[in-house]
């Protein structure tokens, strides 16, 4: 993206330059617009569930934002020799659940003949720009909140492998299916103003990103972090996909780590689909958001706090 040209615009709020999960685009004082697209590889065997959860993937980006979503178009790369059009039927059966769950249109898309098929969304939705959520919204002495477990990656990886229990690929479908409509409420309702969602870079390079846009260090309590049940011994086990490992060298310097093993720091490196948002509290508010998050039925847990610093992530 740094070689790219982008032409300057008062009304371009959000772009490339601070990792934010979305562009935002102001139409007036007090509305937004919010732009995303995304698209993901099968992660499961079944169809309409494949089609779910990439759905609630790319639209994620959009709660990440403090947004609502109001339109989608669907993406899909598609191998029409191998793959019957019975089976993109389910597929995109499975984004208009999402769609119907989340009260946004699926209006159209584009399809294009790929070796390896792919599903996503592009999405539009409006946001009020004095109440976003974004990367560069942290502040000195907020609580971390993480509203799902991680270990989706690895999850996934071993149910491609055929190596995941019965239990745990419901678990991680159930993770993946979830909509984070109702944590960015929360999130923008108790004040926060920094979050992102949890995908494909993991907690850490997602987190690491946020802290050095705003400016803050990071503490992270890593035993209060939640983990899908069944993922550690996968891990120790060497059941752990590519990405993660990219992902942990290339927040790796930013980390100070005092006390975790090495299996617990690939566990917040590891590649989500679909994963949960992490945002920033004021202290005083932390155990409503838990509350409320849990009241809601999110796996949430209070994982760490900001201090002063210049990006870095502190493992204990």
């Amino acid at each position: 993206m740094r070689h790219l040209t982008v032409v300057p615009s008062d009304r371009l709020i959000v772009g490339p330059d601070t990792g934010d999960d979305a562009a935002v685009w102001r139409v007036d004082d007090h509305r937004a617009l919010v732009f995303t697209a995304d698209f993901i590889t099968p992660v499961v065997d079944d169809a309409r569930t494949w089609g779910r959860i990439a759905a609630a993937n790319s639209v994620s980006d959009i709660y990440a934002m403090g947004g609502k979503p109001m339109m989608a178009l669907n993406l899909v790369g598609w191998n029409t020799d191998q793959l019957s059009t019975e089976l993109l039927g389910d597929v995109l059966a499975g984004g208009s659940d999402v769609a119907i769950e989340g009260g946004f249109v699926i209006a159209g898309g584009h399809t294009v003949d790929d070796p390896e098929p792919k599903y996503g969304l592009a999405v539009v939705g409006e946001v009020d720009p004095d109440h976003m959520l974004t990367n560069t919204g942290l502040r000195e002495n907020q609580t971390l909140i993480l509203t799902k477990p991680l270990g989706i990656g690895i999850a996934t990886t071993a149910i491609k492998s055929g190596l995941a229990s019965t239990d745990l690929e419901a678990a991680a479908v159930a993770v993946m299916t979830r909509l984070n409509d109702e944590a960015a409420l929360i999130a923008v309702d108790l004040g926060a103003t920094g979050a992102t969602d949890v995908t494909g870079f993991g907690l850490l390079g997602h987190l690491g990103r946020m802290a050095a846009e705003s400016h803050v260090g990071v503490e992270l309590t890593v035993e209060a972090i939640p983990i899908l049940d069944g993922v550690r011994e996968l891990a120790e086990d060497g059941v752990v996909p590519g990405g993660s490992g990219r992902n942990l060298g290339y927040v790796f310097d930013q980390l100070d780590i005092e006390g975790p093993d090495d299996t617990s720091v690939v566990l917040l490196a590891d590649a989500q689909t679909s994963g949960g948002l992490i945002f920033g509290v004021d202290s005083d508010a932390a155990d409503d958001a838990l509350r409320r998050l849990q009241d809601t039925g999110h796996e949430a847990a209070a994982v760490g706090s900001t201090v002063a610093g210049a990006g870095r992530i502190l493992l204990k």
